[in-house]
């Protein structure tokens, strides 16, 4: 009879809080993120690493997490789309997302929030055709992109403004 597999002990940080785990070897990080620590906001799509709909952040770049092992993010600093929400509501992005009905079945929608966050830290002010290059490895089977782009560049709209004038707004507020 085969030796049972031995649980190895893994720290992460998710969204702010360290948290300590004895999991299997071979366990998905998508499954430990759903399944040990309750954060379902990260979708399980295709198993493939196709769709999008599993990403999140790892030490702030995204990846598919339905294709990395729980024990490769120890030591590491996740964020998953329950760390968008603010204190005082919803991230610009989510806002957006809802107001420019950037979402419709809403399954792809925590990984394409993720990949659109990612891409505007790293740039604040996306062309149109950066942001469709910034949402390529996720896949939306409703939307047809259109309004998910516009989305992303009301957002970032909205995130130029609160950095100009120290103000939170909604997606939809000028500068």
């Amino acid at each position: 009879m085969p030796e049972a597999i031995q649980p190895v002990r893994i720290e992460v940080t998710v969204n702010g809080h360290k948290y300590q785990r004895d999991i299997e070897p071979r366990m998905l990080l998508v499954e430990f993120i759903r399944e040990e620590l309750g954060l379902t906001g990260t979708h399980i799509g295709c198993d493939t690493s196709y769709c999008g709909a599993c990403t999140i952040l790892l030490n702030g770049k995204p990846i598919k997490s339905c294709t990395a092992l729980a024990v490769q993010a120890d030591g590491c600093e996740l964020m998953t789309v329950e760390g968008l929400e603010r204190d005082d509501g919803l991230h610009p992005l989510q806002t957006a997302f809802s107001e420019h009905h950037g979402l419709q079945c809403g399954y792809c929608t925590p990984g394409m929030l993720m990949s659109s966050y990612n891409l505007l830290e790293e740039n604040p002010n996306p062309s149109r055709d950066e942001i469709c290059k910034g949402i390529a490895g996720n896949v939306c089977r409703c939307t047809g992109y259109q309004n998910i782009v516009k989305a992303v560049d009301a957002a970032a709209k909205a995130l130029s403004y609160e950095i100009t004038t120290g103000k939170p707004t909604t997606a939809t507020e000028e500068a």
